[in-house]
């Protein structure tokens, strides 16, 4: 999982598939002129926002966008998403074959290296999978091997050891073939195979997994050349890169700052060359417009803002499901868009992106919709709330404003002493959440895998996902996704995705809040900066002016 997201498609393989298909969507306006064109020098280093990762740069342990960020400059997959459609597109992979949609063959490009110069091989791919999968090796992204026979063998509880070190479902048929086997059919496994979890390991991995997390190896168009801890890393370019994808510049430092304002200023004075990030404080009257003229950037990606609610061991105050619809229906979503967000928002209505294929409005009904005599209402239902309801966000993103405005808005319609709650940084607040110590609501956001609608249903709310942060659990859901993951047909899959998208609505397990538009800013030393589809700057196209 990542936080904040892209564009759409669907693709299941016809029976003898070898290329992956898929349909595009949503805006494609990248923003003002000096972005779009090839035009600019290669070479050259810039420095960009970065922020801490939460975990050693390992891929299979990296579910967020701060050490995501990284490790997308410095992998390859057996798929590539397009930059501007999020189409997947056979990177190392020559062809991807199957004929039921749950025995899949892989077939590799020959010559295809990582940066340390070692061949991509098959076994790079089945021991990365068998690595990630083993519970006793704590891999956060472990639940997207979950399709792959044997997947359960490899898990155990804690102090207990798992029945096998490797899944049935993965065999090595040639230094340049594999095989996947899958539990049950699996309809968008290829689409899948794009993110990062699934990217191949070196041989050098298995030696010490604790510092190649410090400085990993992969196969993509940078390398890591220095992380220090809090301030910077840098990236520089793979001289042993065998991909299509190449780039342009000779070193990316990403430095870490605490605070979107900061860089946002320092982009301005010309000390940072490109932010993801613009506080809202400039996005406000369209201010980022006139401080970077011609230097900015903003486009609809597949993306959702939401507020989960605390599992019921960090907080029993929060579990009725009455109360929780009362206080979504207490946020006037429209209000706060227009005051926080000047407009680049668009309210939710469901917990899948608009510009996924297979979104269907109004998953959420009336919940999703502010109406405070309703809202009072159902808090009356519920039996009403006593005590503070606290709504964390992390201090170093954007995130003050809009989240005092929502508690404003509930304070309103329900009179709950509703207050905002910075932490110190994402990783500070991403801990907290993961040890089960967040109590009341905290801002979440999804930014897509892998192009799919089942991509915005399965890793957070499924039973036992590891982006399940409060704890989810609807065995009729569950049993509704595998119903759809099974599905041959696109069309009936995400029939069958929506109707478990509807149940969540009767549990409110997480508020939908908003579908964002990316924002970015940059410096006059760049050019050809481009938004991705997934919402994120396209660091390898970048260039020098």
């Amino acid at each position: 999982m990542r936080a904040t997201t892209r564009l759409t498609l669907t693709a299941t393989l016809s029976a003898t598939a070898v290329l992956l298909t898929a349909c595009g969507g949503g805006s494609t306006d990248n923003g003002s002129s000096g972005n779009g064109s090839a035009a600019g020098k290669s070479g050259g280093q810039i420095s960009v926002r970065g922020c801490n990762p939460e975990n050693p740069l390992i891929p299979g342990a990296t579910t967020e966008t701060c050490g995501g960020d990284v490790l997308d400059t410095v992998t390859a997959r057996l798929v590539h998403y397009n930059v501007d459609t999020a189409k997947p597109e056979n990177d190392i992979a020559e062809s991807i074959e199957t004929t039921d949609n749950q025995n899949f063959t892989v077939k590799l490009k020959k010559g295809y290296k990582f940066s340390d110069g070692t061949e991509v091989k098959a076994k790079n791919f089945v021991d990365a999978w068998n690595y990630t999968a083993l519970s006793t090796n704590a891999q956060g992204a472990s639940y997207f091997m979950e399709p792959i026979e044997g997947f359960a063998d490899l898990q155990a509880e804690k102090d207990q050891q798992p029945k096998a070190k490797t899944m049935s479902g993965l065999k090595v048929v040639d230094d340049y073939t594999f095989t996947i086997k899958t539990t049950d059919k699996v309809s968008n496994l290829p689409e899948r195979l794009g993110y990062t979890a699934f990217a191949p390991l070196p041989d050098v991995f298995m030696k010490d997994p604790k510092a190649f997390g410090d400085k990993p190896v992969g196969a993509g168009p940078y390398m890591v050349d220095s992380w220090t801890k809090n301030q910077s890393i840098v990236v520089k370019k793979n001289p042993n890169y065998s991909g299509n994808n190449k780039g342009a510049l000779d070193q990316i430092t990403f430095k870490i700052y605490q605070d979107s304002q900061a860089a946002y200023n320092d982009v301005m004075a010309g000390n940072l060359d490109v932010t993801d990030e613009v506080p809202s404080s400039a996005i406000n009257s369209d201010k980022y417009k006139s401080d970077l003229p011609d230097r900015n950037a903003q486009k609809e990606y597949g993306g959702i803002a939401t507020m989960t609610f605390a599992s019921a061991k960090a907080d029993p105050s929060v579990q009725n499901p009455k109360l929780r619809q009362a206080i979504s229906m207490a946020v006037d979503r429209d209000a706060i868009i227009k005051s926080q967000f000047n407009g680049t928002r668009t309210p939710a209505t469901g917990w899948v992106a608009t510009t996924v294929n297979g979104y269907k409005a109004d998953a959420c009904g009336e919940y999703c919709k502010f109406d405070a005599a309703k809202a009072k209402a159902k808090l009356q239902e519920a039996g009403g709330f006593t005590g503070k309801l606290t709504l964390s966000y992390n201090a170093d993103a954007s995130h003050k404003d809009w989240t005092e405005a929502t508690c404003q808005s509930i304070k309103e319609a329900l009179s709950i002493d509703c207050v905002a709650t910075p932490v110190v940084d994402f990783k500070t607040f991403r801990t907290q959440v993961k040890k089960r110590e967040m109590k009341g609501l905290f801002r979440t956001g999804w930014q897509m895998d892998y192009p799919s609608i089942e991509n915005f249903l399965t890793p957070i709310f499924a039973t036992g996902a590891s982006s399940n942060d409060g704890d989810y659990s609807n065995k009729a859901f569950d049993a509704k996704l595998k119903e759809a993951a099974a599905a041959t047909d696109s069309a009936k899959a995400n029939e069958l995705y929506q109707e478990a998208e509807k149940m969540l609505a009767t549990d409110m397990p997480s508020i939908p809040l908003w579908y964002p538009k990316a924002t970015i800013g940059w410096s006059d030393k760049v050019t050809n900066v481009k938004i991705s589809a997934f919402g994120k700057p396209d660091y390898a196209g970048i260039k020098m002016k």
